[in-house]
């Protein structure tokens, strides 16, 4: 009976901690840029995010241009 109870706790727990790990994806442009401010437009996804949230942005790849 008690292992069964903590078995429970622990996988509540487990629950709980993985769906907060869960990140919002989208795709987003750049509008604007002063100083050290970014300002992205994410169209109707930006309810996805949340006002002190940390995001990841990656840089566009370029792409090498070969010649003759």
């Amino acid at each position: 009976m008690k292992k069964n109870i903590i078995a429970i706790i622990v996988a509540i727990a487990m629950a709980g901690s993985s769906s907060a790990a869960l990140a919002a994806t989208s795709k987003c442009t750049v509008t604007s840029v002063k100083d050290n401010v970014v300002t992205l437009d994410c169209g109707t996804k930006a309810g996805a995010l949340a006002v002190g949230q940390e995001v990841k942005v990656k840089s566009a790849k370029k792409k090498a241009i070969e010649g003759c």
